[in-house]
């Protein structure tokens, strides 16, 4: 017997969640990080992928984009897989190919017209402790290595972070008054151990539901709590810090990203910098979220839930945390596609038993992580929570130029 195609499985699959498609845990290792482990991965297998790959820090949510993890990088790696249970059976097929299949019956006619592809992904990053000082490319930059520019935002969901692990703060950019000789000469130590770039920045403490935007070009060393990433899909970086804690970094990831022709060249790696970014002395009032209720909250809490932007200041993504009160049934309606994670609570969301799972083996399905398509967010999504004490919340992330979002700058 033939197998079906891509399209064939894909429609099967919409059809079945009546526009909702489920999704599969989608883990990515990296080897320059210790995990948090706080990410409901099972202890067992948090180096599943073995020591070569290192530890298992990060769960990619609704991704087309495959994660860049070098030579070792498996097939498919960073990319979503959506799910069709059938007669006793599993199948699969990838977001991506989905997408490509299906096109605006997903994305909606207008997003897929304009980007060809779900533009976005979002993630759970969960390291032990703070990550070098680094730089995700700006377009010009990203693009002679044949990439987009990233920008990304942070929110610390408070159900993930029962503890802050090593350095729960944040370097972002550059002190005001540095210069480039500064930050050219920390770059030129890289290799002579710690080249101290952070002795140019300054670090912020984090606090669990808030959070941060950082366009690309800014240099950021994320801290230790765990993070939930909206981001345009690109997996575009340079490390900038050579040293962190006790572990040195190679020089390949000061490099990673450079034109082959500019390699060697420092002020290339000074140039990928926005420097009146980096140096902004209110770099806070202009980067730091609180939530936002999307409407009136007692309006809101009266039909049974809230509801709150917690990425809002960029057009390329933007995230919404849901929390659906105990015993109550709401219909959500949004104005563009998402993907969603489940971070508490159990209930049912359309056709779909919706729930929280305590602990995750890697390669086990769950029922915590689903795609909702334009057509079904514009229709409104029935979500019922049959708990009398816990609420269901939810995360939901956007692509770009949300209709529903005032970006603020």
């Amino acid at each position: 017997m033939s197998q079906p195609s891509i399209a064939t499985l894909a429609g099967r699959a919409l059809d079945a969640g009546g526009g909702i498609l489920r999704l599969a845990p989608n883990w990515v290792p990296r080897s320059f990080c210790v995990p948090g482990r706080r990410i409901k991965l099972h202890p067992d297998d948090y180096y599943a992928l073995g020591a070569a790959r290192g530890g298992i820090d990060e769960r990619w949510f609704a991704s087309t984009t495959p994660a860049d993890n070098g030579p070792l990088t498996a097939p498919h790696e960073g990319q979503s897989w959506i799910v069709l249970e059938e007669g006793g059976g599993v199948e699969r097929v990838l977001l991506r190919d989905a997408v490509a299949e299906l096109k605006g019956a997903i994305l909606g006619e207008k997003m897929w017209a304009e980007h060809g592809r779900w533009p976005m992904f979002s993630k759970f990053f969960d390291n032990k402790g703070a990550l070098p000082h680094h730089v995700h490319h700006r377009d010009e930059h990203a693009a002679k290595v044949g990439q987009l520019g990233k920008p990304e935002a942070y929110y610390f969901p408070p159900q993930a972070n029962n503890y802050g692990a090593d350095y729960p703060y944040t370097f972002f950019g550059l002190e005001p008054g540095t210069t480039k000789a500064q930050v050219r000469a920390a770059l030129e130590a890289f290799t002579k151990g710690d080249n101290k770039l952070t002795n140019l920045s300054k670090a912020y403490r984090l606090e669990p539901g808030t959070g941060w935007d950082v366009p690309p070009g800014i240099l950021h060393a994320p801290g230790s709590l765990c993070t939930y990433e909206p981001q345009r899909a690109s997996d575009v970086f340079a490390m900038y810090q050579s040293l962190v804690g006790d572990a040195l970094l190679p020089e390949e990831l000061l490099w990673k990203d450079t034109p082959p022709d500019r390699k060697g060249d420092f002020n290339y790696l000074v140039e990928v910098l926005d420097w009146e970014a980096n140096t902004d002395p209110d770099f806070a009032a202009h980067h730091f979220m609180r939530p936002k209720p999307v409407a009136d909250p007692a309006a809101m809490a009266a039909q049974g839930y809230v509801e709150n932007w917690i990425c809002y200041r960029s057009a390329y993504y933007s995230a919404k945390e849901l929390t659906v009160l105990p015993g109550r049934t709401v219909r959500i309606t949004d104005g563009a596609p998402y993907g969603l994670i489940v971070m508490q609570g159990h209930g049912t969301m359309g056709g779909w038993d919706i729930e929280t799972p305590a602990l995750i083996r890697y390669g086990q399905l769950t029922r915590d992580e689903y795609f909702v398509t334009e057509e079904a967010a514009r229709a409104g999504v029935i979500i019922a929570n049959p708990s009398d004490c816990d609420p269901i919340v939810m995360l939901k992330h956007f692509g770009p130029d949300n209709p529903d979002l005032v970006v603020e700058n």
